[in-house]
């Protein structure tokens, strides 16, 4: 392959093995250097980020997609099962929906704590463990002042707020791996940066493709060894997506038709262009960065960095997510809410530092970059969930929480339930519970629970009408009131 050329060219020339090690960059040259403050921001971090997921949880705010499907998952591996949701259907097998053994390693923690907010406090110390990494490498190769702005900033980062803030997401585990691969990478140490990239096809399927590029880094970055190495890894991360994609399928219920129908949830919006080739043409070429909502949340996502990561080979191992994001007909993918662009804030982060380590920026243009990543990062803050906290409505008691919570209470543990989306999670650590409303929902469970007080535009998958249609249905089917509260209504055994 073409040597690199440019900033990349600048890279340590010395090698062992797969190993290119860069001369050390001391923060403070003749001082020891404090590590207190960088595990103080991850453990601050942390607490904000649970604080912010447990709130949302407890008002009533989490979904039945993802959250109860996740928490049914991780029920499934502590009790020894393969994992299954009732959400998705009766006894849905969930390796046919997405490869993610990962969630297994739960299953210990769900031991000790059988709650869903087990898995809200476990994605909040994944996301702010991954803030560990990139500070220690940001201080060794850039200096302290750089790791302290470029550790907040990815922390608060727009992209980390909608994730920690949606539910729980099985990506929370490829934070972690993804920043210690990256900074390896950075580092010269490729080996490791493909020993930490390889466990991401245990994450989940599409990211085999994220390990391919990784691995295509590795073979351009290292002599002959290091592209062998990366060109193993890269081997590896197609040959995961493929077996995930084409082998796990036939455990859907639809085979291998059903996997990839129930994975199109578009109705061909972003396409436009027909079928076939030229509505595949259409959508990886104008369909990137069509309708405008695409380009904004391109520009948002490179915004904290001042555009300098694209100044880094690193900020390619973003192309996989944000290509298949950008070419879907889901209009949910384009946009900066729920956990879509968790993946791409360690990428971007870990590319700005080492653009600004290629450079070899020091002093005023060094602060110049920090200050503008910090004043961009602040500057979207108030416009994204990690702005919640601050809010007096996310701390206040909501009578209508306490009246739901004694609704449900009177639903005994083990029962078959079905309920509406925003009750669903807290019955998902208890019984056995599905989606009212969902075609493919377990029928005649003993107990229906529906808020009927949700907000036309977060009701979902039912409106206002038809809820009010299949409640009716379900009381001439013979269903009885059991109890009624501030709008919440349970639906006790039929007679």
């Amino acid at each position: 392959m073409r040597a690199p050329t440019g900033n990349v060219a600048a890279l340590p020339p010395q090698q062992t093995g797969t190993e290119v090690r860069p001369a050390p960059q001391p923060s403070a040259p003749g001082r020891p250097a404090s590590d207190w403050w960088i595990w103080a921001m991850a453990g601050a971090l942390f607490f904000a980020y649970m604080a912010l997921s447990l709130r949302i949880h407890e008002r009533l705010h989490s979904r039945s997609f993802d959250l109860g499907i996740f928490v049914q998952v991780v029920r499934s591996y502590a009790s020894g099962q393969l994992p299954v949701s009732e959400v998705k259907g009766p006894d849905f097998p969930v390796l046919g929906d997405h490869f993610s053994p990962v969630l297994a390693l739960l299953a210990p923690l769900y031991w000790l704590w059988p709650s869903v907010k087990v898995l809200l406090v476990a994605q909040a110390a994944l996301v702010a463990g991954s803030v560990l990494p990139l500070a220690f490498w940001v201080r060794r190769t850039v200096g302290s002042a750089a790791a302290a702005v470029i550790g907040t900033c990815y922390g608060l980062a727009w992209g980390i707020a909608s994730g920690v803030s949606s539910d729980f997401h099985e990506w929370a585990f490829a934070l972690p791996l993804l920043t210690l691969s990256l900074t390896a990478l950075g580092s010269g140490r490729l080996r490791a940066a493909a020993y930490w990239a390889l466990p991401l096809l245990l994450v989940k399927e599409d990211l085999g493709l994220t390990v391919a590029v990784i691995g295509l880094l590795i073979a351009w970055r290292g002599g002959p060894g290091g592209r062998r190495t990366g060109l193993l890894t890269a081997a590896a991360g197609v040959v995961g997506s493929a077996l995930a994609l084409l082998v796990l399928s036939s455990f859907h219920p639809g085979g291998f038709d059903g996997y990839f129908l129930s994975h199109n949830p578009g109705d061909g919006a972003a396409g436009g262009a027909g079928g076939g080739v030229p509505e595949l043409l259409h959508r990886f070429t104008l369909g990137l960065i069509t309708p405008q909502e695409k380009v904004t949340t391109l520009l948002l996502v490179l915004a904290p960095t001042l555009f300098l990561a694209l100044r880094s080979p690193l900020v390619l191992v973003a192309l996989p997510s944000m290509l298949w994001r950008l070419a879907s007909d889901y209009p949910d993918h384009w946009g900066t809410g729920y956990h879509y662009s968790l993946l791409l804030m360690p990428v971007v982060f870990v590319a700005f530092a080492d653009a600004l380590r290629l450079r070899g920026t020091r002093g005023r243009s060094l602060y110049r970059y920090l200050a503008g990543c910090a004043a961009v990062t602040l500057l979207l803050l108030p416009h994204f969930p990690l702005w919640q906290l601050v809010q007096p409505a996310t701390w206040k008691d909501d009578p209508h929480v306490v009246a739901a919570h004694r609704v449900m209470d009177r639903i005994p543990d083990g029962a078959t339930v079905q309920a509406s989306t925003y009750l669903l999670p807290h019955l998902a650590d208890r019984t056995s519970v599905s989606l009212f409303g969902w075609g493919d929902s377990r029928p005649d469970p003993e107990w229906i629970v529906v808020d009927t007080t949700v907000a036309p535009q977060l009701r979902w998958p039912q409106s206002a009408i038809q809820e009010s249609m299949a409640l009716d249905r379900a009381r001439s089917q013979g269903y009885r009131i059991a109890a009624q509260q501030d709008g919440v209504l349970l639906l006790g055994h039929r007679s």
